[in-house]
């Protein structure tokens, strides 16, 4: 979800940017900064990526649902599919999409090759991708691209009702979050031909933004709040108790074949969708990012989130003085720097942080996200030191000798260089804390 308060002087700022700095550059979503994180640079395997349309039959149509009418439809669905290619595909390639003002349209530019044969000689775990209200399939593209890099089939989803050109109503976003998650993770287990040949969708793991985080969060055992499905933004007729906690469809949601989640400011807690007792019902391994100045999920309810999902392991990415938009967006295109009538705003306030580079938080959600998935969905121990760290990492100390080697009193955090885990927190608590 994203909300943006009203400024009176973006025209002229903007105005006087645009005069400064021509709009020459190339809207990149693979850039890798010189000073990032270890574990954040694309790994060996060239990119393939395809798009493919999946309809999930009889489902609510919330849309033309009213108190008196439940209508039905088949829910269609937009996947774009990252996988490792074969070996000497050549890499590079673009993206058509729509920015916030979906007016507005933008060519990115990344690694992958458009339908790029896949490599061949083994299956790979399924990352599913789930964006905010409203997003798109792209919107995470950069971490898309960077996973599949490294072994991984990752799915993104254009959620139907919550993208950019087709926003609707809020209640339809509710409903059908965790319900989408589940069906792409069934679609990508019967995908046929080559990409499904490569395709673990018994090894899984979701990735969620805002309200793609909390879809995933249901989808991951933490039912709602009885009693939520009778709020005035929820669906017609009571639907939302699809996923409440305790019923027998919120059961059946949770899938054993997803084996942890990576949740980036989800939203839900700070609106009450959530009590104690269902956050408790969480039961993957989880990895919560969040700004500490989020005033959209609110970094108090998000921390809520991390204390009371007491039935697992999970950890908490704090990104000090960083709003919404903390750790999930692509690097702003350079059209969104333009005024939009449409909005009242420069789209650049639905991507961009007022204190963090994009590209900053973009690798380090890469490195983590790394880290997190290696560890759970490939049994990669060695990751393991990646999450093992002081709680605040300007409190760690970096002691190495002239030639490198780290000392014994080293205490900075694992995978980053000197000087640049600052204004970072991570914190971890283990099943039944």
């Amino acid at each position: 979800m994203f909300v943006k308060p009203r400024s009176c002087f973006w025209k002229i700022a903007v105005s006087l940017t645009l005069a400064a700095a021509p709009l020459v550059a190339q809207d990149r979503i693979d850039l890798i900064r010189p000073d990032a994180p270890v574990l954040a640079p694309y790994g060996a395997l060239p990119i393939g990526v395809t798009t493919r349309h999946f309809e999930h039959k009889d489902q609510v149509d919330v849309l033309n649902s009213d108190e008196d009418t439940l209508a039905r439809y088949n829910r269609p669905l937009t996947v774009e599919i990252w996988y490792p290619a074969a070996a000497g595909t050549p890499q590079g390639g673009t993206y058509e999409t729509e920015l916030r003002d979906p007016s507005m349209t933008v060519t990115l530019t990344g690694r992958a090759a458009r339908d790029a044969p896949p490599k061949s000689d083994g299956a790979y775990p399924l990352v599913v991708i789930s964006h905010g209200y409203p997003g798109n399939r792209l919107l995470l593209s950069h971490l898309g691209e960077n996973l599949a890099s490294k072994g991984y089939v990752v799915a993104s989803i254009d959620h139907t009702d919550s993208t950019y050109p087709d926003q609707a109503a809020f209640g339809s976003t509710l409903l059908n979050r965790p319900i989408d998650q589940r069906f792409v993770v069934d679609s990508m287990a019967t995908l046929d031909g080559p990409i499904g040949a490569i395709t673990n969708a018994d090894t899984a793991a979701v990735v969620g933004y805002s309200m793609g985080g909390y879809g995933a969060l249901i989808f991951g055992g933490a039912g709602l709040a009885q009693g939520v499905e009778a709020s005035p933004f929820a669906p017609p007729q009571g639907t939302l108790i699809h996923n409440v906690a305790g019923t027998d469809t919120h059961e059946a949601l949770i899938d054993d074949r997803v084996k942890a989640i990576i949740s980036i400011g989800p939203w839900g807690r700070n609106y009450g969708l959530w009590d104690d007792a269902g956050l408790a019902g969480l039961r993957k391994p989880t990895l919560l990012m969040a700004g500490e100045v989020d005033d959209v999920s609110v970094y108090a309810a998000m921390r809520e989130i991390f204390e009371n999902t007491t039935g697992t392991d999970r950890h908490l990415l704090t990104f000090e003085n960083a709003n919404h938009n903390a750790a999930a967006p692509i690097p702003v295109p350079m059209a969104g720097w333009q005024p939009s009538e449409t909005l009242g705003f420069p789209p650049f306030d639905h991507y961009a942080d007022a204190v963090w580079d994009t590209v900053r938080m973009n690798n380090i959600t890469q490195h983590f996200a790394t880290a997190f998935l290696d560890l759970h969905l490939k049994d990669d121990q060695d990751k393991a030191v990646y999450l093992d760290l002081v709680t605040n990492a300007k409190d760690g100390v970096y002691s190495a000798e002239e030639d490198g080697t780290l000392k014994s009193d080293h205490t900075y955090w694992h995978g980053f260089p000197a000087r640049t885990a600052v204004g970072l927190q991570f914190e971890t608590r283990t099943l039944g804390e």
